[in-house]
């Protein structure tokens, strides 16, 4: 708790949403040849869709593909084959071009997948927050600052960056500025954010005020 975390550039990814429909003919899990199976074919994409960070986006880059979603069926109808599947996911980012290549590689394999196997499938691809990418002249001057609040040794100016995103990252293209993060200690039963147990650590909260006073 008390330490105060800043880089120049980037700091928190861009974050993307994809959204994969597979549309197949459903039918008898005991007469799979007279069906085009939707999940067969979403378990190939989803394995496939790996390989993009893997064998195209260069090493030193940094990105992630995660498809966090399936729904395809009924669990209580075991012997159905379904029509349609859905996955759901996330593409995380910090430049541009990686992005615009991530977006084109996808549209070019889930078509091609579905129609290997017979059946088709459409990619929507949102793009919902930039990537967050901190000013060199204002990232500077806030890990100055938090330096006379809470010391050098308390200050960490080349925080790694995150691949979570951050709508700050809209103030950034509209207006110079940076991104800091404010330490709250380790937490009890290890919860982060996005957790129903996660409990801000209220004891740091004149320490963030005194920040932003002191920042202005």
């Amino acid at each position: 708790p008390g330490r105060i975390g800043i880089t120049p550039g980037p700091a928190m990814a861009a974050a993307d949403r994809i959204e994969i429909t597979i549309d197949g003919r459903g039918g008898h899990g005991a007469h799979p040849h007279a069906a085009i199976d939707p999940v067969l074919v979403a378990g190939h994409i989803i394995t496939a869709v790996q390989s993009i960070v893997s064998r195209n986006v260069n090493p030193i880059d940094t990105a992630v593909v995660s498809l966090c979603a399936m729904q395809a069926g009924n669990p209580g109808a075991m012997s159905v084959i379904p029509a349609h599947a859905t996955l759901v996911g996330t593409v995380r980012t910090f430049r541009p071009a990686t992005q615009d290549m991530i977006e084109r590689r996808l549209a070019e394999l889930v078509p091609s997948i579905a129609a290997a196997f017979g059946a088709s499938a459409q990619l929507k691809y949102a793009r919902v927050y930039p990537a967050t990418v901190n000013h060199a002249r204002e990232a500077e001057f806030a890990a100055t600052v938090a330096e006379a609040l809470v010391g050098a040794e308390n200050v960490v100016r080349n925080l790694d960056p995150s691949m979570g995103s951050e709508d700050f990252s809209f103030m950034l293209q509209a207006k110079p500025g940076a991104f800091a993060r404010l330490g709250q200690g380790g937490l009890e039963g290890g919860c982060f954010l996005h957790n129903s147990k996660y409990d801000f650590n209220d004891a740091v909260i004149p320490l963030g005020a005194a920040y932003l006073a002191s920042l202005a």
